[in-house]
């Protein structure tokens, strides 16, 4: 058996505790910009059957029992109970938490509680540029403004993080170096004027801005590589290389190779393990080995990429050990690893790499620029 610490989940969000029907439930399950097909479910993915076979047995059920025994089972217990449940039996010690999004899912300190885990905070760039916005009359006093919150977040997050949006990485393929003070002062003149109609943060240059700032704090910056994958990300890691800050590429499935290969590339630049593996279920060891391929071992970062379903943060974990178990003690049975090394680097992907590139077990405090 492969032996691993409690697993640092470095990618989540925070779950919903209130009690779900079906259509609720599987409207959280994928993200998809509509219903099922007709006569069909969300269950009816890799994902929806790793739910069946991983959560039941948390709940007291048996595994792959039917999707409408198991979110009775749910209703029986409570929302909370289930989320507590799941939560603790996925072997998560510790949860890094994307606080960007709004609506009812649980902060760092409530995640921590129903796990009974450590919690930490990623903060997420564009709120920081809205909040600042809403406080400041004119360009100067809300680039101050930023400034001040992007270094107060800095004193008490562990990362930044950005939305998922295509914006960054398209801003990042047309210019990836960081944009020039009177760039900066026309693109915050333009959105300022255009906050009356509500418009989010998608100017590029701002969010260059954003970005840099971010780099400048010297924590570590969780980017998304969106579905045209980690191509235009490759110039921004290019004019990163040396400063300091860490960047972690989040997702890249179904371009997880070269989401590894440009980790492998760049001596600041990490991957995400979480979501693909349990996006692919069944199909997750081979993921997993593609990934070992091509990155380092010190590169790699298990997430769970978990949000709103605690049944994704249970997920995520268990689909990751058993696909761990099975690339790694198959190596091993064949030879050509030792059972000593299987361990070792097991703890690695599992919770050690992110502990050296979050610096969990540091005091807090504004980060200095870390090692590569």
């Amino acid at each position: 058996m492969i032996e691993t610490p409690p697993l640092v989940d470095q990618h989540c969000q925070g779950v919903l505790l209130t009690d779900l029907g079906l259509a609720t439930f599987e409207a959280q399950l994928i993200h998809s910009a509509g219903p099922p097909a007709a006569g069909t479910t969300f269950f009816d993915t890799q994902t929806g059957f790793a739910v069946r076979r991983w959560c039941p047995p948390l709940l007291g059920l048996e595994p792959h029992c039917a999707p409408a025994r198991y979110l009775a089972r749910r209703r029986e217990l409570g929302g909370a109970e289930s989320a507590r449940r799941l939560l603790r039996g996925s072997g998560v010690g510790a949860y890094l938490v994307d606080t960007g999004l709004p609506g009812d899912l649980t902060g760092p300190k409530e995640l921590a509680l129903a796990g009974d885990a450590e919690a930490f905070e990623v903060v997420r760039l564009e709120p920081l540029a809205e909040q600042a916005a809403d406080t400041s009359g004119t360009v100067a006093a809300f680039l101050a403004n930023l400034a001040g919150a992007v270094h107060q977040a800095a004193t008490g997050a562990v990362a930044f993080g950005c939305g998922p949006h295509a914006g960054y990485a398209a801003a990042l393929a047309a210019a990836p170096e960081p944009p020039g003070p009177g760039e900066v002062r026309g693109a915050a003149g333009r959105w300022l004027a255009a906050r009356g109609r509500g418009g989010p943060v998608r100017d590029p240059v701002l969010l260059r801005h954003l970005l840099w700032s971010a780099v400048a704090s010297g924590l570590p910056l969780q980017l998304h590589t969106g579905g045209a994958g980690p191509e235009p990300l490759t110039g921004f890691a290019r004019a990163t290389a040396g400063l300091g800050a860490r960047l972690v590429l989040l997702g890249g499935y179904p371009h997880h190779r070269d989401t590894a290969r440009l980790a492998a590339a760049y001596p600041h630049v990490h991957a995400d393990l979480g979501p693909a593996l349990a996006r692919t279920g069944a199909r997750a060891a081979a993921v997993l080995a593609e990934l070992l391929e091509l990155a380092p071992f010190g590169k790699l970062l298990f997430s769970s990429g978990g949000r709103g379903l605690p049944e994704l943060h249970a997920v995520g974990a268990l689909v990751f050990r058993e696909a761990l178990g099975r690339v790694l003690g198959g190596w091993v049975t064949d030879g050509a690893w030792s059972w000593r090394d299987a361990d070792r680097v097991a703890g690695m992907l599992a919770a050690g790499n992110a502990r050296r590139v979050y610096r969990l077990d540091r005091p807090s405090g504004p980060a200095s620029p870390p090692e590569c």
